[in-house]
């Protein structure tokens, strides 16, 4: 290693310097004895290195230090309150380093401080209050820090500050109301901290605010009606969380609400028909709501509605057929909700509709045909369902039908011929399933089709040889289906061919050489399979070959 390489040399026209990763031996003389007047930048991520070797002083107009992972870093030098022009200081990751120094008060020109990572780091000097210029200060992942010095509230041009993950935060001082130009606040994760203090009503400014798994926050304050610019509020994981004030319908900016997770909360308060800017609504989770306020209707920008794993709802309200903007809807895991509105029809905007693990519901309503914009329709595990209505051949924008355990659906209407632009079905588990129709032929854009554990399949229709773009075809545990149909050579495109575990299949049809794209192919528990075709040495693309279980 050559040590000291800087000593005795002059770099006055320096004006950027990335040593990312060198060691301090190596910096060993650099700074010590000549001033750059030119030097801007400095970065000097990952080093190891407990201390800085070298005098601040000689670069007077440095404007951004970047130090970020040096791990082992636990003081910093004095010589650094004379970098009056510095505007970034970035210390992130130094998870040694305890404490800033009180002459940190001299970067008077300082406009962002990451302070994220360091983990030792217990309290900021009151002298922080000197950095008015400052613009964005992080402390997330400051799991030591309990809590912050009154005098912050100096620090008036302050947009972003981000506690996230400060574990130890048990509550924000009052004097934060003077930061009122404030325009995120991200506090998620401070797994202490139990409420807002009703002063936060002046940071009317603020357009984010993060209190994601704030787990022992309980309320939020009435006085959020007066943050009139916010528009995220995110709550998820706020387990303690039981109802939003009324005063929420003041927050007319708002377009994200994230409630996710927020387990004990039962009802959405009427006024929410205010928030008209809405555009996405998350209550997955929320596993006390029964039920949706019909006042929802009002809310005509919404874009995205999640109610996944609401397993306590039972139906949704009429009133939703308003919500004509919205685009997707997840009732994934809403195991009480029986059936469909007709009036979903109504929702002609929508792209995505997730129903998966909806086992109550027994069918779907005819008027689904009006959702002539529908990308993907999900009903994995839709175990009452016995079958989908003819009309779904209205919905010619499909690319995406997921029947995934469908454990009562015998049979595909022949109307899914009109499902041209098809590229995935999943009928996986769908153990009643004994055909699929010959219409299927239709569906020319299909890419992947997934008929793995349909136990009574027999056999294929020959008309699938019109899917020449076919992908993956997936047929492992259909243990009743004894033969490929030679039309099988049509597939040119596929790439991937399981047929693990149909132990009735006795042989493959030696047109199986026109698969010349296949590069997976898995014959395991193929128990009555004796030989190969010789023609397989025509795969020359393949490269994953499975027997085993071939007895």
């Amino acid at each position: 290693m050559v040590l000291g390489i800087f000593k005795n040399v002059h770099l006055p026209k320096l004006r950027l310097f990335n040593m990312a990763q060198v060691s301090s031996n190596i910096m060993e003389g650099f700074l010590h004895d000549q001033h750059v007047y030119e030097l801007r930048w400095i970065h000097w991520q990952e080093a190891n290195i407990k201390e800085i070797p070298f005098n601040f002083g000689h670069c007077p107009n440095l404007r951004v230090l970047d130090l970020s992972n040096c791990i082992n870093l636990k003081v910093l030098p004095t010589s650094i309150e004379k970098l009056i022009t510095l505007q970034h200081l970035d210390l992130s990751q130094c998870s040694k380093l305890q404490e800033l120094p009180t002459f940190i008060n001299k970067l008077i020109a300082l406009q962002e401080l990451d302070l994220s990572g360091c983990l030792q780091l217990k309290e900021l000097p009151t002298s922080i209050n000197k950095l008015i210029a400052l613009q964005s200060l992080n402390l997330s992942g400051c799991s030591q820090l309990k809590e912050l010095p009154t005098s912050i509230d100096k620090l008036t041009r302050l947009e972003k500050l981000d506690f996230s993950q400060c574990s130890q935060l048990k509550e924000l001082p009052t004097s934060i109301d003077k930061l009122t130009r404030l325009e995120k606040l991200g506090l998620s994760g401070c797994l202490q901290l139990k409420e807002l203090p009703t002063s936060i009503d002046k940071l009317t400014r603020l357009e984010k605010l993060d209190l994601s798994r704030c787990s022992q926050l309980k309320e939020l304050p009435t006085s959020i009606e007066k943050l009139t610019t916010l528009r995220g509020l995110y709550l998820s994981g706020c387990l303690q969380l039981k109802e939003l004030p009324t005063s929420i319908n003041k927050l007319t900016a708002l377009r994200g609400l994230d409630l996710s997770g927020c387990s004990q909360l039962k009802e959405l308060p009427t006024s929410i028909d205010k928030l008209t800017a809405l555009w996405g609504l998350d209550l997955s989770g929320c596993s006390q709501l029964k039920e949706l306020p019909t006042s929802i209707d009002k809310l005509t920008a919404l874009w995205g509605l999640d109610l996944s794993g609401c397993s306590q709802l039972k139906e949704l309200p009429t009133s939703i057929d308003n919500l004509t903007s919205l685009q997707s809807l997840n009732l994934s895991g809403c195991s009480k909700l029986k059936e469909l509105l007709t009036s979903i029809g109504k929702l002609i905007a929508l792209q995505s509709l997730n129903l998966s693990g909806c086992s109550e519901l027994k069918e779907l309503p005819t008027s689904i045909d009006k959702l002539t914009t529908l990308r993907e329709l999900y009903l994995s595990g839709c175990s009452e369902l016995k079958e989908l209505p003819t009309s779904i051949n209205k919905l010619t924008a499909l690319q995406g039908l997921y029947l995934s355990g469908c454990s009562q659906l015998k049979e595909l209407s022949t109307s899914i011929d009109q499902l041209t632009m098809l590229e995935n079905l999943n009928l996986s588990g769908c153990s009643q399933l004994k055909e699929l129709p010959t219409s299927i032929d239709k569906s020319i854009r299909l890419q992947k089709l997934n008929l793995s554990g349909c136990s009574e399949l027999k056999e294929l229709p020959t008309s699938i040889d019109k899917l020449t773009i076919l992908e993956n075809l997936d047929l492992s545990g259909c243990s009743q289906l004894k033969e490929l149909p030679t039309s099988i050579d049509k597939l040119t495109a596929l790439q991937s061919l399981n047929l693990s575990g149909c132990s009735e299949l006795k042989e493959l049809p030696t047109s199986i050489d026109n698969l010349t794209a296949l590069q997976w192919l898995n014959l395991s528990g193929c128990s009555q399979l004796k030989e190969l075709p010789t023609s397989i040495d025509k795969l020359t693309a393949l490269w994953g070959l499975y027997l085993s279980g071939c007895s």
